[in-house]
């Protein structure tokens, strides 16, 4: 009995307009990857890729035909992204890899899926289904898929120098996907062991990308410890140490906050975050906050008198990870009375009497004063002080 995939993503007018455009075409047409799998797993899917048999030229001549909009988006690795209705869907052509330097690959078209499916990463990510839903697997990833089984594809070692980044799609997918009751898969680990100083070729962008959805998963911690026992996250995160990361997951949990990549960055640590990682300015500035008041003695009402609620949230849980105490009482009621806190003295106050420099360190002092306070002393307690 043929085993069929449904949803509305692989139903819809406009992902059967392309199947319909090549089948149309005489060509082959096979959703893969993600959403197959996702749909599989029951997990959401965000991106929608169809293989074909056509070239990237032909699947242009037919999108055209179609008034669709074909954009050449990875035109000489075979990809072509066809817009219909807004929707973006990426069309490739059946690929094999003919020579590869562990960051790029040349590739020549094949003719099957079959060909196709061993240039592929993951068992099961080399699933494919049909128009109308019917599920292919030339190359047994389902088995895996059901038992939540990160395994690779043919050789470990051979895939992982097609392009060594994955060795952290690895252990993100294992993050995402993998049954982390079961450990991970043996021979991966031996082949990322035996090839991971290729990372050092990897471009920062590419890795520091990979890590935050490595670390956005719901659970990373059993997969980050795993990287760490391997020697990778020493390779791409000088510095970095793994050991309250579970804490911290548990902590998130029972405040009941979402995943959030840079928080647990911050719990890792590390040296050169902007040089190995090439983060976005804004997360770098993020983290920079996070690194620098992680582990402090400050009070959650005064985090978030300086930082503001959400960040100064995301301080105490990285501090209450680091150093394996449970999360503060009343925490929510605490950082909503310190970011809603207004310090009630301002420099004219204290002027002429005070100017300058003096001027700027009494402020500070009596700002001091009414934090330690817990925001008590008023206007004239604290000008009493002046």
């Amino acid at each position: 009995m043929t085993l069929r995939i449904t949803g509305d993503w692989l139903s819809g007018p406009a992902p059967q307009a392309v199947c319909a455009m090549l089948t149309d075409g005489g060509h082959q047409a096979w959703f893969v990857g993600g959403c197959v799998r996702n749909a599989l797993l029951g997990a959401a899917i965000t991106d929608i890729d169809i293989t074909t048999d056509a070239t990237p030229e032909r699947v242009t001549e037919l999108a055209r035909a179609r008034g669709f909009h074909p954009v050449p988006t990875g035109f000489d690795h075979g990809t072509v992204t066809v817009v219909v209705e807004s929707h973006p869907f990426e069309v490739t052509t059946f690929r094999r890899d003919i020579e590869t330097d562990g960051r790029r690959a040349v590739v020549a078209y094949a003719t099957t899926i079959e060909e196709d499916a061993h240039r592929r990463d993951f068992t099961m990510n080399a699933l494919y289904a049909a128009p109308d839903g019917a599920l292919a697997d030339p190359i047994g990833g389902l088995p895996d898929l059901e038992a939540r089984r990160v395994r690779f594809i043919d050789d470990a070692h051979a895939r992982i120098r097609e392009d060594y980044l994955r060795i952290l799609r690895f252990f993100r997918f294992h993050a995402w996907y993998g049954d982390p009751g079961h450990g991970l898969d043996a021979e991966a680990l031996a082949a990322i062991s035996a090839n991971s100083g290729g990372l050092e070729t990897l471009s920062r962008e590419r890795v520091g990308i990979e890590l935050k959805k490595l670390l956005s998963a719901p659970d990373p911690a059993p997969a980050v410890a795993a990287m760490a026992q391997a020697g990778v996250l020493a390779r791409v995160l000088p510095g970095a140490d793994a050991t309250a990361l579970a804490v911290l997951v548990h902590h998130e949990a029972a405040l009941g906050v979402k995943p959030d990549p840079i928080r647990r960055l911050a719990c890792l640590g590390g040296e050169a975050h902007m040089d190995r990682l090439r983060l976005s300015k804004a997360d770098d500035r993020r983290l920079g906050r996070l690194l620098e008041h992680r582990g402090t003695f400050a009070s959650p009402e005064e985090l978030a008198y300086r930082l503001g609620s959400d960040e100064a949230r995301n301080v105490v849980l990285v501090t209450a990870a680091m150093l394996e105490k449970p999360l503060p009482t009343n925490l929510e009621a605490d950082l909503a009375k310190g970011a809603g806190a207004v310090f009630p003295i301002r420099p004219h106050d204290l002027m002429p009497s005070y100017e300058g420099p003096a001027l700027g360190a009494r402020l500070q002092g009596l700002e001091d004063a009414w934090i330690a306070s817990g925001f008590s002393l008023t206007r004239d307690d604290l000008l009493g002080r002046a």
